[in-house]
């Protein structure tokens, strides 16, 4: 039995790289932006609405991840941490922006969209996929519920924000997304490769959230602010986590149903645009009171995954410790925050 299921699950990983590897292919062919995150994407989507037996990658999914936490750890050098008391008063607009969003999407998906307040709530939250199903379940959401409406915002967020960024902000996303893998010393790639796993696994065991992104990111950081290392991961191993990121994305609408879709995903791509008119406005306040430039204003307000604003902000050349430092921001108040919210909803329930 145990055989039977490894053979299966081998079979339906192995079709699932073969088609993201073909999206991959076809987007470079065709010169299309993005191929290693785009091809994946929409050719892992297609197959699974069309119910291919797919299968997302598990750990190696994770693991990628941990080349993003690296490649911003590395970028957070002594020029950024100087640059800090100047991104103050943009930050300080984040709390305000998450209260706008929990304020106008909580009632939107509850009175609109007839969703539980569990799951309404954790729906409207701007976090990041996995902690907020984690945390909505907890809480007595509905998780499928919930990984469809994050699953659409991410898509649609990733799919149309090159397309903003290019036509609206004359932005090319040719940025070169780091050295080749031949002009970076053995040294630091085994350096980065270690704090890779140990900022990952440290990350995890101390229940840091986010440790696939965040441990590496901070274990980086303080090898660059020391200078240990001085260079982001090779362009290889970051075409690898976009493979793996635009995948992800895809295999997520797997086994989506003709009700769901229509119900659902319409909620979400419903409240992408609610998010959308939020995230112009705080970026067009950085923007005007010179607080950013419009670029690093509009993926600091992007409600996007942190994985995919960071790989934008890489390959448009936008200020990423600008980026990084709006996007944690917002991350830790959201997952600080749904704990404590989800205690308050338990209590109510009780009552």
């Amino acid at each position: 039995m145990r055989k039977h299921f490894l053979n299966q699950s081998l079979h339906q990983r192995g079709l699932t790289i073969a088609l993201a590897a073909l999206g991959s292919a076809l987007f470079w062919l065709l010169d299309l932006p993005l191929p290693f995150l785009f091809g994946p994407m929409a050719f892992c989507l297609a197959g699974a609405l069309a119910h291919f037996p797919l299968r997302g990658f598990g750990q190696v999914s994770v693991a990628a991840r941990t080349i993003l936490g690296v490649a911003v750890g590395a970028s957070i050098t002594p020029q950024v941490i100087a640059e800090l008391p100047r991104m103050a008063a943009s930050v300080a607009l984040i709390p305000l922006f998450i209260a706008l969003i929990a304020l106008v999407g909580v009632p939107f998906f509850r009175k609109l969209w007839g969703f539980d307040a569990p799951t309404a709530y954790y729906a409207a939250m701007p976090g990041g996929l996995q902690d907020m199903v984690i945390f909505g379940t907890e809480a007595g959401a509905n998780p499928r519920t919930l990984s469809l409406v994050h699953g659409t915002r991410v898509l649609i967020i990733v799919t149309v924000a090159p397309f903003i960024l290019s036509h609206f902000y004359g932005v090319g996303l040719t940025n070169p997304i780091g050295a080749p893998l031949s002009d970076l010393p053995l040294h630091e790639l085994l350096i980065m490769v270690a704090a890779a796993w140990i900022g990952w696994k440290g990350g995890e065991r101390i229940g840091l959230f986010g440790a696939s992104i965040l441990g590496p990111m901070i274990l980086t950081a303080i090898l660059s602010l020391t200078d240990v290392i001085h260079a982001r991961p090779p362009a290889e191993a970051i075409l690898v986590a976009q493979f793996f990121i635009g995948s992800a994305i895809g295999v997520q609408f797997l086994g989506v149903t003709w009700g769901e879709l229509t119900r659902v995903v319409a909620a979400g791509v419903t409240y992408v645009l609610v998010l959308a008119v939020l995230s112009a406005v705080f970026a067009g306040i950085v923007t005007a009171l010179g607080l950013g430039n419009p670029v690093a204003a509009f993926l600091a307000f992007a409600p996007g995954g942190q994985a995919e604003m960071t790989v934008l902000a890489i390959v448009t050349g936008a200020d990423l410790g600008f980026v990084i430092t709006h996007h944690l921001t917002r991350i830790v108040i959201v997952i600080v925050g749904a704990p404590v919210l989800a205690a308050v909803i338990a209590r109510r329930r009780r009552g």
